[in-house]
């Protein structure tokens, strides 16, 4: 091998390697707290714990819908909010900027703030539609989250609840969906399991990650 084809091998692999590394790496942030209640192969049944999520209903095929769930989520994360918060009276009230400010009561503050990534991002069916929802850092509640400007973003509470889930590698694509989807549900149905929802599509990584380096699952709600 020459060494031009010796130099581009190695850059190629190099960089392979670092896509390989990068994608788990990106992935390593807050995940909703769960407790497995049973385990069984790639499938568990875990209780969560309440939290909150920022959700967006999509139109369109799925691949399409999440890809545009995910922008619309993205933007309210990396800044499109309003931080509302009471500020206590006092003659005269002064922001940041040195600016003064005639006094009222209360006072109310607007600033953006980036929130923290969190994974998996998850997709649900309902009807025509799809449900796309980030869960929110735990440091938050529904009083401090900031506001998203987008009325298409919009904040639920979501209380403590049961799922079957099963865990896989590979891509997103709809056939792997089905292929697990179906084993999941068969599961269920052995087991005498009551399901209470339409199976809900969880992604823990970001696009480029290797196929075999992803995390994937398929929850559906239980009694």
């Amino acid at each position: 091998m020459n060494k031009p084809w010796t130099i581009i091998t190695s850059v190629t692999l190099t960089l392979l390697l670092g896509y390989a590394a990068l994608g788990p790496a990106m992935s390593n942030v807050e995940q909703p707290k769960y407790r497995v209640i049973s385990e069984q192969g790639n499938i568990q049944i875990r209780e969560y714990s309440p939290s909150i999520v920022a959700e967006v209903q999509v139109q369109g095929e799925r691949e399409e819908a999440i890809s545009q769930g995910f922008r619309l989520l993205a933007d309210y994360i990396f800044g499109n909010n309003k931080v509302e918060q009471d500020i206590a009276m006092t003659a005269p009230v002064t922001q940041q900027s040195g600016q003064k400010i005639a006094m009222t009561a209360p006072v109310t503050q607007q600033s953006s703030q980036k929130i923290a990534m969190t994974a998996p991002v998850k997709q649900q069916g309902l009807d025509n539609a799809w449900k796309v929802n980030f869960t929110m850092p735990s440091k938050y509640s529904m009083n401090t989250l900031p506001k998203p400007n987008n009325e298409k973003v919009t904040l639920h509470q979501v209380p403590s609840k049961k799922y079957a889930i099963i865990k896989f590698s590979g891509m997103g694509s709809n056939k792997n969906l089905a292929l697990h989807e179906k084993e999941l549900q068969e599961y269920i149905s052995e087991n005498k399991i009551q399901a209470i929802s339409e199976p809900i599509y969880a992604f823990y990584n970001p696009p480029w990650t290797l196929a075999f380096l992803r995390h994937n699952e398929i929850m559906i709600e239980i009694e």
